[in-house]
């Protein structure tokens, strides 16, 4: 009797299944039809990023071989990648572009590259943009401008405040202020917590600021003229 009942059983499954087969197999058939396609599209779509990213990173690395050699067509490059290269190689060749434009004496179209870079949601990027601007116009801009690029790094739990600090305290070094870049420059010397490379810059800077500056070493008297030999 179990055999007859079991027979019995998987023939109403059987039925079941047929019968919701009829009903719904299209739909199966459909939706395995659509994830083989998400699957295929998927993978295409990977192996086009990644030939995307190759050309990327042979482009870029031909415009680093241009940078010393043939700086404007080296710029022409960055620029191109900066608007049309996936997003890692577009930030690092507009930063490379603004480099390259400082190295050429085109300070301003470096600088607005620079600001431009320093609004950037990366930390990274954004800290090293207004350093490097910092840098480029420190030694003839009044000090609230460095200070305006410089602020956003300044917090107590920046890890880029000690270098912040540095290119401020180079600035009163430059307008004069010696007393002003002398302290600061001694309190980076002696924090333990500043880098030990920077600590070494501040300590030599803090010694030529106390000496009253670069201007009041003097000069090297110019050798004596030749002595002509007595005529017999």
């Amino acid at each position: 009797m179990t055999d007859i009942f079991r027979e019995v059983e998987e023939e109403v499954r059987r039925e079941r299944f047929e019968k919701l087969w009829k009903k719904y197999g299209d739909f199966v058939i459909a939706g395995a039809a659509v994830i083989m396609l998400g699957v295929a599209g998927y993978e295409l779509w990977q192996r086009h990023e990644t030939s995307v990213r190759d050309t990327a990173s042979a482009q870029f690395n031909a415009a680093l071989k241009l940078a010393d050699t043939d700086p404007a067509s080296a710029v022409q490059k960055f620029d191109y990648l900066a608007k049309t290269a996936p997003a890692g190689y577009a930030t690092l060749a507009k930063f490379l572009e603004a480099d390259t434009l400082l190295a050429t004496g085109d300070r301003n179209k470096a600088l607005d590259l620079y600001r431009s870079l320093g609004s950037s949601d990366d930390n990274l990027i954004s800290a090293a943009a207004r350093l490097r601007a910092a840098w480029s116009i420190v030694d003839f801009a009044p000090r609230r401008s460095v200070a305006d690029l410089v602020g956003p790094l300044m917090g107590p739990h920046s890890q880029w405040r000690y270098l912040a600090r540095e290119v401020l305290a180079y600035s009163d070094y430059r307008a004069g202020l010696l007393t002003g870049a002398q302290t600061e420059y001694s309190s980076l010397a002696d924090d333990p917590q500043v880098p030990s490379t920077l600590r070494a810059r501040a300590h030599s800077m803090a010694q030529l600021a106390r000496a009253g500056g670069e201007h009041d070493y003097g000069t090297v008297p110019k050798p004596a003229a030749p002595v002509s030999p007595a005529k017999p």
